[in-house]
């Protein structure tokens, strides 16, 4: 796979990852509302936004990366490349709902973490960027 691409992938997991870990941390704080100034009130949308521009896409950029890297183990995980796909489309929809609020509790997001599209995907992001560094 291209250096390109893999710094690619490389990124838009960490933005996953990293507005996860945030989003666990602010359900936490029992918030009724983003609004507001305080630790955590501009940064969550920050990373629900970070989190949504790298979920754009990313099954496909997904499927050309394994396609480089080899075209036969591609093919034979299309399945699962597409369940990739499937996972972070969910997942991206959820993020856009939780940005068109015009306040975001502690609750919501709690709800979110818990959404079994954001946990596949997140389960399915490991495997895959192990499964590409072998």
């Amino acid at each position: 796979m291209s250096e390109q691409s893999e710094n690619e992938l490389d990124k838009r997991i960490d933005a996953i990852e990293s507005a996860y870990e945030f989003m666990l941390a602010y359900a936490a704080q029992g918030r009724d509302s983003d609004a507001g100034t305080g630790a955590g009130a501009s940064e969550l949308r920050s990373y629900l936004d970070a989190m949504n521009s790298a979920l754009d896409g990313l099954g496909g950029a997904i499927s050309t990366i394994a396609s480089e890297r080899n075209s036969t183990a591609a093919r034979d995980a299309a399945e699962f490349l597409q369940a990739i796909d499937e996972d972070a489309r969910r997942a991206r929809g959820i993020v856009r709902l939780v940005l068109a609020q015009d306040g975001i509790s502690s609750q919501l997001i709690d709800n979110v973490n818990g959404s079994i599209h954001l946990r596949a995907l997140l389960t399915d992001l490991f495997v895959i960027d192990e499964a590409l560094k072998n």
